[in-house]
């Protein structure tokens, strides 16, 4: 018999799933040998979570995003970071009211806070809706889709943004200590969860056009500099990099320093745009691709 002329055969979707139903077929307390030894390596977890399968498990949190936005012809992306500590306007009111019921002040004084922080949800949900807007009269292949890292606050208000106009939107959300669920306006089929920070930040950047960073924590100092890192290297190719909110980023980091200091390039410092509306964050975009 000729196998080679079978070989494609052999090789569909559909024996694949034949392969997945033989899995079904032997129950997890089978113990013929050992508890886990009859089982198929790719059907055994405590096989997979070994630490010498690590490279596997890596392996897979590269593909299954990649392999999933691709057939669902996410190509291009702006990424929005920022914290997820922000809550909308109306729960942020919320919140002072109840607040100002109790008569705490400490309370009354974290919720007027949120309030005054409330309006970077406002101008993430705006930007997104710009972005998603402009895409949406655009042919599949010069389309921009918001990716965010899929949880709350300045996340949720991107996602918000896009889905309200009926826009797909990513969310690569990360496996934490505290659960962080993926917020309700990711798309369900482009809502990817992350073990490892380092190939989720990848994610990030295989496909983004553009990164916006509102104000945020660790996090969003993390992943921001993270991209300025690759692309003052040339490790990444060119894309505008946006801090939205001047008067909070100029006061949480004095990059001039690291011109003075001789750290780094003055033009280092053109990497980075400053704005303080979603009209002027889609505005730098527009001009670096002349759209």
């Amino acid at each position: 018999m000729d196998y080679t002329k079978s070989l494609p055969h052999l090789l569909t979707e559909q024996h694949m799933a034949d392969v997945w139903a033989d899995v079904l077929k032997y129950p997890a307390n089978d113990t013929v040998l050992h508890p886990n030894a009859h089982r198929l390596a790719f059907a055994d977890p405590e096989f997979l979570l070994r630490r010498e399968t690590r490279g596997m498990r890596m392996q897979l949190e590269m593909l299954k995003p990649d392999l999933g936005q691709s057939a669902q012809g996410i190509h291009h992306t702006v990424v929005v970071f920022g914290s997820a500590r922000f809550l909308s306007p109306e729960k942020a009111q919320a919140q002072l009211q109840e607040a100002e019921q109790s008569d705490d002040t400490r309370a009354i004084a974290l919720a007027q806070r949120q309030v005054r922080n409330a309006q970077h949800y406002d101008q993430a949900r705006l930007f997104a809706k710009l972005v998603a807007q402009h895409s949406a009269q655009q042919p599949p292949k010069h389309q921009l889709f918001i990716c965010t890292g899929g949880g709350p606050g300045i996340m949720e208000a991107a996602n918000r943004g896009a889905h309200e106009v009926g826009a797909p939107t990513v969310g690569l959300n990360i496996a934490l200590p505290h659960e962080q669920c993926a917020n309700p306006y990711v798309t369900p089929s482009l809502s990817y969860k992350f073990h490892y920070f380092a190939l989720r930040k990848m994610h990030f950047m295989i496909r983004a056009k553009a990164l916006v960073a509102f104000p945020g924590g660790f996090g969003t100092l993390d992943e921001l500099f993270e991209v300025i890192t690759l692309v003052q290297t040339k490790k990444a190719q060119p894309v505008p990099i946006v801090l939205f909110g001047s008067d909070y980023w100029k006061r949480l980091v004095n990059l001039d320093v690291l011109v003075e200091e001789g750290v780094i390039s003055p033009e280092d410092l053109e990497l980075m745009h400053y704005v303080d509306s979603p009209e002027d964050a889609w505005a730098v975009i527009k001009r670096f691709y002349n759209l």
